[in-house]
């Protein structure tokens, strides 16, 4: 079985991906970095984190494979296919997605491709290089989120509630992956995932993480761009305008 972890862009994608795989490592299952190697999908699960990109039926059907005979987590930011429909229908694949205010997602995009721009190492967000560019982005994503929304059998996940309300949040994670909540292990993995206790730890992707900072870095005709281009969307995501 494959666990996919999926995430709209600096949404807590990171911290999300690996408390999950730490869970589930807590039943033996295999790390989807040696199942990379082994399996020599080294094109297909991409990064620290093995992300599998689009959930395509050539690299959802190449991940299947090691599937067959191991539990690994790997990671996406893509939206639903009908492979992963399939897939998830077959018992093969559990699903999250986690996601955040879309304002505080594309602000820390934008500011994390730019610093990574001033020391030389561009990132996939160093070309948002101005607001526009950022708005279009982030609503490539937002039509994701309402993708993901539509799908059965995942379990949906907001940063927010992940950062205010963890001991709940992680609660239904565990829940969800079908694990012993009172096993000593799996609370050590809830523990050192905790808010506070992960920030600082390589490869979470913690910066800022502040709930509603773009209301404090963009201009009023900024956010009120912003308010015309997610009207749609924040009331159904639970976010004030």
């Amino acid at each position: 079985m494959i666990v996919l972890s999926v995430g709209m862009p600096r949404a807590g994608s990171g911290w999300h991906y690996n408390l999950i795989h730490d869970l589930m490592e807590t039943t033996g299952c295999a790390d989807a970095r040696d199942i990379r190697e082994r399996y020599h999908l080294q094109k297909i699960l991409t990064e620290v984190n093995c992300n599998i990109g689009v959930l395509s039926a050539r690299r959802l059907g190449m991940v299947a494979l090691p599937g067959l005979f191991n539990t690994f987590v790997i990671k996406a930011h893509a939206g639903p296919s009908p492979s992963s429909r399939l897939l998830a229908g077959l018992g093969m694949l559990r699903i999250t997605y986690i996601y955040r205010d879309p304002r505080d997602a594309m602000l820390s995009a934008y500011d994390f491709g730019q610093r990574a721009l001033t020391k030389g190492r561009p990132n996939a967000f160093s070309h948002l290089s101005n607001f526009e560019k950022s708005v279009d982005f982030m609503m490539e994503y937002v039509q994701i989120w309402e993708k993901w929304m539509e799908e059965k059998n995942v379990l949906i996940a907001r940063y927010e509630d992940l950062l205010t309300n963890y001991e709940v949040e992680s609660a239904k994670l565990v829940d969800y992956l079908k694990l012993d909540g009172t096993s000593p292990r799996v609370q050590a993995v809830v523990d050192k995932y905790r808010p506070g206790a992960a920030e600082g730890q390589q490869g979470l992707h913690f910066f800022k993480g502040k709930i509603g900072r773009f209301r404090e870095v963009y201009s009023g005709e900024q956010q009120s761009v912003l308010k015309e281009k997610l009207h749609p969307y924040l009331p159904r995501m639970g976010y004030d305008e």
